[in-house]
Parts: structure tokens; sequence; C-alpha cells
């Protein structure tokens, strides 16, 4: 049986680990969020990402925080119909500047996929969204595990499981 001393000890050194992996995180959020600025256009303070996994695709949905904000409204909508365009052509070197990796996973089978998928920009009244839609499994896998990787990393909290569209 673990003493009190013994126990004071290990909860202590819990407490002091997870501040420091928390601060550890904060510059890492603080450096994909100035990134993300650059690369995308918009404040990531301001706004929100969601990615949703369909057992058709998926999407990524973006929208302003204040309704009343229309600059990154602005900046949204002409972000996304340009990523829209860039990933129907195989292009994913937006999410690899945002991520500062040339590894973001899914990618490259996306591109090398680019025909199976369907990339459709839609305006919504917040923001917009890119409605993503496949029939090919393999092409499905490796968008779910882009999309997995754009909620971790984005820490949105979005499922990480398909659901059907419309939900």
């Amino acid at each position: 049986m673990m003493s009190f001393h013994r126990f004071a000890i290990v909860a202590l050194a819990l407490a002091i680990s997870t501040v420091l992996l928390a601060q550890q995180a904060a510059p890492a959020a603080q450096h994909l969020d100035a990134r993300g600025k650059h690369v995308m256009g918009f404040d990531q303070q301001k706004t929100a990402h969601h990615f949703r996994l369909y057992e058709d695709g998926g999407a990524i949905e973006v929208s302003v925080k204040d309704k009343a904000d229309s600059e990154n409204l602005t900046a949204i909508r002409g972000h996304l119909p340009h990523i829209a365009t860039m990933f129907a052509d195989g292009q994913f070197d937006a999410p690899m500047l945002v991520h500062d990796t040339t590894n973001v996973p899914g990618a490259a089978d996306l591109a090398r996929m680019k025909s199976r998928l369907q990339y459709n920009f839609v305006e919504t009244p917040t923001g917009g969204r890119v409605d993503i839609v496949t029939t090919d499994k393999d092409a499905l896998a490796a968008l779910h595990t882009f999309l997995r990787f754009q909620i971790t990393d984005h820490q949105t909290g979005d499922p990480a499981t398909p659901a059907k569209r419309g939900r």
C-alpha cells in the first residue's frame, strides 16, 4: 500500500507535469494560429473551424464567432472556394503551411486520388463550408485520415467517427 508521503509526491509530480505540458502546448497553438492567419487570411481566434466526417466523405466548415465580423466573414468566403479548387487539383500546400509539416496525414493520398473526390464550396450565414464527397473506399479512408488530423491539430473536439450527412 502506498504511504501518504509517496502518494503526495506522485500527485505533485503529476500536477507539475500537467502544467508543463499545458505551457508547451500554448506556444504550439499560437504558432498554428499565426500560420493559419497568414495562409487563410482570417483571424483564427475570431473564427471557428469544424471538420466533419460523413459516410460518403466529409466537410470543412469555418464560421465567424461574431455575426457582425464582416472582415473575417469576407476572408472565409474568399478562402474556402480557393481551397475547394486547390484540393480538387490535388494541391494540399495550404494545410502543409498551416501545420508546418510536409506530411499532413492523408494529404498525399488525396492528391493522388484527386479524381475520385468532389469538392464543393457552400456559403453559410456565418461563413462557408467545403463539402467533400466520394464513392471510393480508399479515397474515403484518406479523407477521414486527413480530417481526423485537422480535428486533433486544431483541437476542435469534433467527432472522429463518420455520421450520416445532414445530421
